[in-house]
């Protein structure tokens, strides 16, 4: 095949060839049909060897299950080593290493990073690979912030450097989530980049989403490209509506047509599990949400993560997909069921037959963990032309270094699309009387039971070890919930505190039919308290749906829908911890951080006591975080999320001591 030495001014000229991918496809003689990224992998490896360069010798650090080493050595990169901690992860890339694999004759090496010393031998030209990157994402942002460097995982970059300095290849190319631009309020990002500038690296960089390059998954990661010497352009989409030629995005639909489902049961099951049925495909949990609409709503707005009971939506690329999550952790299905394992690895391009060893978890992490080949080649592709200036059959037209894509603006008015799908599916829902509303529900229920506190905040109705027996009457109806507990037999007119809730202001309409709610409790003691709650939560459960109090009460970092009032019988002698009970209740002191110093005066007791107070509080249930909980936080400041107990057996602040 004739070569085709196009020149390219790429700091001057106009990225006016608007077909460029489509060149590319032509060359390699591919089709952009089902599956077609794995035939673009094939063709570009088989092509860059009929074309005969000399392999580039590139190292691969942190490489999990292989996605940035498919990309690269599919575009000609010789991956000399492969070095990965996680023994599970390796075996996937070993067993990706043999003969007639996709990866054959790369060499994995599984040693923790901070051990790994380049022989005096090793010359490469180049190094791949991103650290891990938990402490820089969403979850990590969803407590005030992010981890940042101070989590051990947000240093990983330095050992990166410290290799670069050893081996000094022409260039790299490290990956990671774009909250690394924010952590510590950017600091971190200041230190990053400086710390390759240091060893002798100009850096390129760009937040890219994968689904502007051929990937059927918005995925959002942010992309160093360091030099020696030369400059880099980061190359225009192939996809979507920044490329060029108006490419339509690769739908998630075409790139799952015909991948193996065997043994992927319908529905998910669980608690919330019979939910994902009526949810419009692209929604979320937030369909069942006030702002959405629906008319009983079960979750409060933003009170969970965006992709719980995500389901996918076929004609358009999924979320991102995460490595990590819960029974309830899409995307989902457009078909109300979990995408088999094989499906996944085309929603992030990893080639069919590309063996990823482990069970469904051990498969999802390593998916999840992974760049997805498709944008990598892409990539790889750009930095043959520009760092490695490697003549190429064609052209690759590049992104101004002022051009921004608008794939963020586009995220921000999703609100409206989802609330007009929402929208419709609710009237469909009223057609087929699939919706029961409580707005003029009558409601009478009362009665007594026997449950049951466990040290862990577990609320059952058999007796566990270590568990506190509790004794519940109720009277329920539409003027009033009256909830009465105690730890022998209930009895009349008894309560030693009595704490009354009602919608907070402007909340009027809080979904539960009744005016207020009362708890009673027969005795001065944590235990009863948290159980009141506990109580309260079960009837709010069974009677609207709801998922918790966390829902009847909103996400803490907005202003709270419910308010509580606590008296006490004017008999007792009230210390100064219950007067701090009361105030948490009353909304004081709570979804913000403060220090010692600020909820002293704020409950008014004296700061010396404070620390055993919110330990006090941590053992009645309250979820009381600070730095060391998370890392994330201010040094001596602490943070009380809700006015009642939230800790449950599934918490992960429960684990975990101030």
């Amino acid at each position: 095949m004739e070569q085709l030495c196009l020149p390219l001014d790429l700091y001057t000229e106009k990225p006016d060839h608007k077909t460029w991918f489509q060149d590319i496809l032509a060359v390699l003689e591919v089709e952009q049909e089902t599956a077609w990224v794995d035939w673009f992998g094939k063709s570009l490896r088989k092509f860059m060897i009929q074309q005969g360069h000399t392999p580039i010798k590139t190292l691969s650090l942190f490489s999990g299950g292989g996605g940035l080493d498919i990309a690269f050595h599919d575009a000609g990169f010789e991956i000399i080593q492969m070095v990965e901690l996680e023994t599970k992860y390796v075996k996937t890339l070993q067993q990706n290493s043999q003969q007639d694999k996709w990866l054959e004759g790369c060499q994995p090496i599984c040693i923790n990073v901070k051990d790994y010393t380049p022989q005096d031998n090793l010359k490469v030209d180049f190094i791949i690979g991103g650290p891990p990157c938990q402490t820089f994402s969403a979850a990590g942002r969803r407590a005030a912030g992010v981890s940042g460097k101070n989590d051990v995982r947000g240093t990983l970059f330095q050992e990166y450097v410290r290799i670069l300095e050893i081996l000094q290849p022409k260039g790299f190319l490290f990956e990671n989530v774009y909250g690394i631009t924010g952590a510590n309020d950017g600091q971190a990002w200041q230190e990053i980049q400086l710390a390759f500038r240091k060893v002798g690296y100009k850096i390129y960089f760009r937040v890219l989403d994968a689904a502007d390059y051929g990937v059927p998954q918005h995925r959002e990661r942010l992309f160093i490209v360091g030099l020696k010497e030369g400059e880099y352009l980061f190359p225009y989409p192939t996809h979507g509506p920044d490329s060029l030629n108006q490419q339509q995005y690769y739908s998630a639909e075409e790139a799952v047509k015909g991948a193996d489902i065997l043994n992927v049961e319908v529905g998910i099951g669980g608690r919330f599990g019979h939910l994902l049925e009526l949810i419009p495909p692209g929604l979320n949990y937030s369909f069942y949400t006030k702002e959405m609409g629906y008319p009983q709503p079960i979750f409060s707005w933003r009170s969970k993560f965006s992709d719980f009971l995500y389901k996918a939506d076929p004609e358009k690329p999924v979320r991102t997909i995460k490595a990590q999550g819960g029974q309830y952790t899409g995307p989902f299905s457009w078909e109300n069921r979990k995408f088999s394992v094989a499906e996944l690895k085309r929603l992030q391009t990893i080639p069919d037959n590309y063996d990823l060893v482990g069970n469904r978890q051990v498969c999802i992490e390593q998916i999840g963990n992974s760049v997805p080949p498709q944008l990598g080649r892409i990539l790889a592709l750009s930095i043959l032309e520009q760092v490695m200036k490697v003549k190429l059959p064609f052209s690759i037209s590049y992104l101004p270094e002022n051009k921004k894509l608008g794939f963020r603006q586009r995220k921000r008015k999703l609100t409206e699309v989802y609330l007009k799908k929402a929208t419709i599916a609710i009237a469909d829902l009223y057609k087929l009387k699939k919706i029961v509303t409580l707005t003029s529900f009558e409601y009478n229920e009362t009665g007594k039971y026997i449950r049951y506190l466990s040290p862990d905040f577990a609320w059952t109705k058999k007796s566990n070890v270590g568990s506190q027996k509790i004794n519940i009457s109720y009277d329920l109806n539409n003027s009033c919930w009256s909830i009465v507990a105690s730890l022998n037999e209930i009895e009349q007119g008894k309560s030693k505190f009595i704490i009354d809730i009602y919608p907070s202001y402007g909340y009027d309409d809080w979904g539960i039919c009744t005016n207020s709610v009362k708890l009673c409790s027969q005795d001065l003691d944590m235990q009863v308290f948290t159980s009141l709650w506990k109580a309260f939560e079960e009837k709010l459960i069974e009677v609207t749906g709801k998922a918790d109090l966390v829902q009847l009460s909103g996400y803490y970092q907005y202003d709270a829908q419910i308010s509580g009032v606590m008296n006490f019988d004017s008999k007792l002698q009230i210390d100064d911890f219950w007067r701090v009970v009361q105030y948490v209740t009353k909304c004081i002191g709570i979804a913000k951080q403060l220090s010692a110093e600020e909820l002293a005066d704020k409950w008014c007791v004296e700061k010396k006591h404070i620390y055993s107070y919110l330990k006090c509080l941590r053992v009645m249930g309250y979820e009381v975080r600070n730095h060391n909980t998370n890392p994330q936080m201010i040094v001596g400041k602490y943070l009380i999320p809700y006015a009642f107990p939230t800790l449950n057996p599934k918490s992960v602040q429960l684990r975990k001591k101030l």
